[in-house]
């Protein structure tokens, strides 16, 4: 029996499996061994058990068998899985954004441009919020339509 996760949560290397489903949409095992980046040199087996775990935890679906190999494309959507790790990141942290924000500041992996685009993202909140909108109802999904 499947075990269904609603944002399953996921290694290094499934992360990187998926990368390459979110690029090509749906692929074999073999397109994905292929498609994964050359000094991952990563057996053909190796790559098959990972995408039925990402399977299992309902990351992935087969869509159709062509010959003998399934074709699987992505459940989830990239964006889930992001809000997922950063959710997970800000409870280490408390809760408090802060630490997290000086540190992309101090980095200088956010830019001046990035906290023009966030105060943009933020009065577009604010003007959703005051038409009575739940900001991010949109969003909420992390299944693929």
């Amino acid at each position: 029996m499947l075990r269904m996760e609603a944002k399953p949560r996921l290694t290094k290397f499934e992360l990187e499996i998926m990368d390459v489903l979110w690029k090509l949409k749906r692929a074999s095992v073999r397109e994905i061994q292929e498609m994964l980046p050359a000094e991952k040199d990563s057996a053909y087996t190796t790559v098959q058990t990972i995408v039925y775990r990402l399977e299992e935890k309902g990351a992935v679906r087969r869509t159709r068998k062509i010959g003998n190999a399934y074709i699987f494309e992505p459940v989830i959507t990239r964006k889930s899985v992001h809000r997922r790790m950063i959710d997970e990141l800000l409870d280490l942290l408390g809760g408090s954004t802060r630490p997290l924000m000086a540190h992309l500041v101090e980095s200088g992996r956010l830019t001046l441009d990035d906290i023009k685009e966030l105060e943009r993202t933020l009065e577009s909140l604010e003007s959703t919020e005051q038409h009575g909108m739940r900001p991010g109802a949109a969003d909420d999904a992390s299944i693929k339509e």
